[in-house]
């Protein structure tokens, strides 16, 4: 931006040629700051809201390339709003880059309320506006919002527009209102691939897969999001038949010869996590690698969880260990495959690691991982420790599962009193689950605590009373205590109650 005989070279163009040019946003805030202190933005004031405007939408398309953190996420909205404040008579085009600016900062109602501006000033949308304000939509979701966007685009004219259909699609799709969303996907007659996906999304959401694939056996074309959404919705179900489905679809997208993108392979490395399908697995990690797939925190956490249920900790610490992306998930993946690796001290150690060197702050799950490991090392003073610092020191309320741990950590050294102590000290709407006198029972078992266990017992009849591991527990318990009155006696009720024992089952994997 040289200036020559008072005029700057190219004049606006070129002004706007310099912007368009920049690459990240401190580029841009230079580029700005020296347009404000060389007077380029005066000497120019008659293009002065073409010039900002074009500030703005630069701004705006360089919001996707940035990790803005959420403290900085306040004075980058401030920033945006002050162009905008700047231009005189915004037109259609500014408000646009204006409701797009807050949607990418993950602000929904100050993108709203500059539609709710737009209108009271009486300036025209097109047919970008819709979309911008349906992506803001989804974001909170509400459904009477979104219901009001869809009549004022029919109102001006874009109820046909396929941009505006498929956006309409998902903002119906995020608040589960699938008969809207099927719809207006049937009243659609420029159906794309983005249209399918939207809608293979809301059957996804609502946990119908099988709507879901039917839909996606259906598109004339299918891309990485086709697939990745199928399997999420499969790799997400707690059907061990819908995990095998994801492990099959994720082979028949390679098949055809779709690259993965992250979704899909996080989820397909989930649904054998839960399978327990280490070699299929060891695929997928193997294919990452012969791809040179970049390994963000999300793949990082997948295979640290694969090889950590799979019953390979050393792996999983190494992919840990070698990662430089890491996130509270992937923490809490290794904390909790140590723990169930019964690794206390080592579990131990990188939570405090977790803690004193990343600076990140645990949560529910990672304390529940640690008071496994500490269960199963029988680490008795240093579960209590945590136990006690969760809520005093890092502020993450106890839950039923972490008094559950304590329980079983508790039963097992014999410390049935204590147990009972801590159940007593519950808040009233919890005192104890399956969980918490399942382990209190467990712990009676092994030390031969009667009386404890007869309490334990009639808890878990109450709150369970078709489980039949009950009735066996104690009957062993009293057959050791050579109590054999008590044995007939708790069979009798077994029978009188019609308790049927659930029979066991095991998984063999054989590889042909």
């Amino acid at each position: 931006m040289r200036k020559q005989d008072g005029n700057y070279i190219g004049g606006p163009i070129g002004v706007i040629h310099v912007i368009r040019q920049c690459k990240s946003l401190k580029q841009l805030h230079q580029v700005h700051a020296h347009m404000a202190t060389a007077g380029i933005l005066w000497s120019l004031h008659h293009h002065s809201s073409l010039l900002l405007t074009n500030i703005l939408a630069a701004f705006t398309n360089l919001l996707p390339t940035t990790n803005a953190s959420p403290p900085s996420l306040t004075v980058t909205a401030h920033y945006a709003l002050s162009l905008f404040n700047l231009i005189p008579n915004p037109s259609t085009f500014a408000y646009n880059t204006m409701i797009r600016a807050h949607t990418l900062l993950s602000s929904p109602l100050p993108a709203l309320a500059i539609f709710v501006r737009m209108r009271r000033l009486s300036v025209p949308p097109d047919a970008h506006t819709f979309p911008f304000c349906l992506k803001a939509c989804s974001l909170l979701p509400a459904l009477p919002l979104a219901q009001t966007l869809h009549s004022q685009a029919f109102k001006f004219g874009f109820g046909a527009d396929l941009f505006v259909c498929n956006t309409l699609i998902h903002a119906y799709s995020v608040n589960k209102h699938l008969h809207h969303a099927c719809q207006v996907f049937d009243e659609n007659s420029l159906k794309d691939v983005v249209s399918y996906n939207a809608l293979i999304y809301g059957f996804v959401k609502v946990g119908d897969t099988a709507r879901a694939r039917q839909l996606f056996d259906e598109m004339p074309v299918r891309d990485a999001v086709s697939w990745g959404t199928l399997l999420a919705g499969y790799a997400q179900s707690r059907d061990m038949d819908l995990c095998m489905d994801a492990i099959q679809l994720f082979n028949n997208m390679l098949v055809s010869a779709v690259r993965p993108d992250n979704i899909s392979l996080v989820s397909a490395l989930s649904a054998c996590a839960r399978l327990g399908e280490l070699e299929q697995g060891k695929s997928i990690h193997v294919y990452i690698k012969q791809n040179r797939i970049p390994i963000n925190a999300f793949l990082t956490t997948s295979l640290v969880d694969l090889y950590a249920k799979c019953g390979c900790i050393e792996t999983a610490r190494g992919i840990f260990e070698s990662s430089q992306d890491k996130n509270l998930l992937t923490w809490n993946a290794l904390l909790v495959g140590l723990g169930m690796h019964g690794r206390g001290h080592l579990s131990l150690h990188y939570f405090s690691r977790m803690i004193e060197e990343a600076g990140i702050k645990p949560d529910g799950v990672s304390f529940l991982g640690i008071l496994v490991g500490c269960s199963h090392a029988g680490l008795v003073s240093e579960a209590r420790q945590i136990f006690q610092e969760m809520e005093v020191v890092h502020g993450v309320p106890r839950e039923l599962k972490h008094y559950g741990c304590m329980a079983d950590l508790l039963g097992r050294a014999g410390l049935i009193r204590e147990a009972m102590e801590m159940i007593e000290r519950m808040p009233m709407p919890m005192r104890g689950d399956v969980y918490v006198w399942g382990g209190v029972l467990g712990g009676c078992r092994i030390h031969g605590n009667v009386e404890m266990a007869e309490i334990a017992a009639e808890n878990l009849m109450i709150l369970k009373p078709e489980d039949d591991g009950v009735y066996s527990i104690m009957a062993d318990i009293y057959a050791n205590a050579g109590l054999w009155e008590d044995v007939a006696r708790i069979r009798r009720l077994m029978n009188s109650r019609q308790v049927k024992k659930n029979p066991a089952t095991s998984l063999v994997q054989l590889n042909y």
